[in-house]
């Protein structure tokens, strides 16, 4: 439930992508408006609505959400303004590299990967298992970025959409799988303590 809700403003856009285009008539004239542009603003609109109700709901935003938020905005904002649908198909490689260049920077700098701060209230691994899974996950949005660029610059427009979705989305779930295969393998079970016999 909780990938659906991040990736709800993806399914807006990809909505409002093929339906979304055409010709609209404001103030005695006809515009004829392309999908990308109509998706573009329905993306931004969901994703500031996506945060205001984690807000609203849990009292706070999740920081992922946030970001995501400021390169939808800035971004889409500069597709809307320049009318150039190159600004919002860089967005998913920028979030991507972002993530992957804060999760290297926190097993480099710190004491612990962003990974084990996240999760460990959750599970408890071996530290060497907390490193690789923090590496894997740099790999995944390192390379999730590449191929975004490759889809949307080496593809027509329509592909890149139905990429974005179906296919930045596909990867996302395959390579969680395959995560929680390896840590099944890996998690330390809690030692329950023992009642002494009297």
């Amino acid at each position: 439930m909780k990938l659906f809700f991040d990736f709800l403003p993806i399914v807006l856009f990809f909505i409002a992508y093929k339906f979304g285009g055409g010709f609209y008539h404001f103030d005695g004239q006809e515009y004829d408006i392309k999908g990308i542009y109509v998706a573009t603003a329905v993306m931004i609109v969901a994703t500031i609505c996506q945060n205001a109700y984690s807000w609203f709901r849990h009292g706070k935003l999740e920081k992922s959400h946030v970001i995501t938020l400021v390169f939808v905005v800035f971004l889409g904002g500069a597709t809307l303004w320049l009318q150039d649908p190159n600004f919002i198909m860089w967005k998913p490689t920028v979030v991507n590299w972002l993530f992957a260049a804060g999760f290297l920077g926190a097993q480099l700098f710190t004491n612990k990967s962003l990974l084990e701060r996240m999760m460990s209230e959750h599970m408890q691994l071996p530290s060497a298992v907390w490193s690789r899974l923090n590496v894997a996950w740099i790999v995944f949005f390192i390379l999730s970025g590449v191929a975004n660029l490759y889809v949307a610059f080496n593809f027509d427009e329509a592909t890149w959409v139905n990429f974005k979705l179906f296919g930045l989305l596909g990867l996302t779930i395959v390579f969680i799988i395959g995560q929680s295969f390896y840590l099944s393998k890996h998690i330390i079970e809690p030692v329950e303590p023992t009642e002494e016999k009297s």
